[in-house]
């Protein structure tokens, strides 16, 4: 998502200055690839790059292929084969193995419903939204459909006039699929001249709720910053939840639990820290936040702690579900100090959010990236 928050304030300064864009899309990969599809990239008429396609090999290309775009005003699609053992063509050794396939699209301006204003439609809020993109592998030379249909909250925007009617009305119905089953989808068409789909869900960033101010919550706040992430940032001691020593918060809430766990929202996009270093300030916050039913809760602490946060609860009558409650939080990564600590918790938190086992890359069999989206 903070890819997609960077390329939404680059595209605002370029109207600011009148500059004309294109936006590349990887849509589709197979093989090995350093991004995965939806990996975005902004490109200004003046060569000003926001985001990214790959590790930086295939960006250069791209730029000059962008900036034809802009020229003509007509989008294409660029097809990178990486597993040619010639890959020096791309100015570099690529070092991948995979067939990556770009659109690149203009960005017209005075277009309300252009492919980076349905991004910001898709972000203004934090419901599920899934955006769809049509391109043709056997067409990829001729100007392409591109991204056109944003779904959200059951609502319809975009353009729907270049796709035929009854692909649209199979789009419509496969990202209303998308949405429940939450996972991208990519689907060819061979009875619609082998057009091909490209169904992305977007969704919110991640929101932390991060109860406690100490001195050694400050890291996890920076961190979640640098990732994008939603920082709300909780406390009872007004002296130590300030802006001045968190400054990437998000919100600062401070209080009893009683006072503010009703001013807190939360989604299943929401995880939580209980970092307070106060036994009872946490026996409470977890008293109120058990039956939200977040994917994530991590307490700071030595295991006997976190079962005697439970055991508490238990003989107030209180069963909680403890398969989402990570006590000790974090990885065991051997962290020591406040900063390693804050790597292994946040690491953690991806782990868990991207239900990954947090095993080591040279064990996989195959391509980094798991086949999430299919044809």
């Amino acid at each position: 998502m903070k890819e997609f928050q960077q390329i939404i304030a680059a595209y605002g300064i370029c109207q600011e200055q009148n500059q004309k864009a294109a936006l590349a899309t990887v849509v589709k990969v197979d093989g090995s690839a350093y991004r995965r599809p939806g990996a975005r990239m902004l490109v200004t008429e003046d060569g000003l790059l926001t985001g990214a396609i790959s590790g930086g090999c295939l960006e250069g290309d791209a730029l000059r292929k962008a900036q034809s775009v802009i020229f003509q005003q007509k989008s294409m699609l660029v097809t990178y084969d990486t597993t040619d053992e010639d890959d020096q063509k791309f100015g570099i050794g690529l070092g991948c193995n995979g067939i990556i396939q770009v659109l690149i699209e203009p960005i017209d301006p005075t277009n309300p419903e252009n492919p980076i204003e349905l991004l910001k439609q898709a972000l203004s809020d934090r419901d599920l939204s899934v955006l769809v993109t049509f391109f043709s592998l056997k067409r990829s030379k001729e100007q392409q459909i591109g991204t056109k249909l944003l779904l959200k909250s059951g609502n319809w925007s975009g353009d729907s006039s270049p796709i035929p009617p009854a692909l649209l009305e199979e789009a419509k119905a496969v990202s209303s699929q998308i949405e429940v089953e939450g996972s991208n989808l990519i689907k060819a068409y061979p009875e619609q001249d082998e057009l091909q789909v490209f169904y992305e869900l977007v969704k919110s960033p991640t929101r932390v709720l991060l109860f406690g101010a100490g001195n050694d919550t400050q890291p996890v706040a920076k961190m979640a910053k640098l990732l994008g992430w939603e920082l709300w940032l909780i406390d009872g001691r007004k002296s130590y939840a300030t802006e001045g020593r968190f400054p990437s918060a998000f919100k600062i809430l401070t209080g009893t639990p009683e006072e503010i766990i009703d001013q807190v929202a939360w989604d299943q996009n929401t995880v939580a820290l209980l970092m307070t270093h106060n036994f009872e300030y946490e026996v409470q916050v977890l008293r109120k936040i058990h039956a939200w039913g977040l994917p994530y809760v991590g307490i700071l602490g030595p295991k006997k702690k976190t079962l005697k946060l439970l055991e508490r609860l238990q003989q107030e009558g209180i069963q909680v579900d403890d398969r989402n409650i990570f006590g000790p939080v974090g990885l065991d990564i051997g962290a020591e100090g406040s900063e390693e600590i804050a790597l292994s918790i946040l690491t953690e938190i991806k782990m868990v959010l991207a239900k990954k086992p947090g095993s080591h890359l040279k064990s996989k069999e195959g391509p980094i990236h798991d086949e999430n989206v299919h044809g």
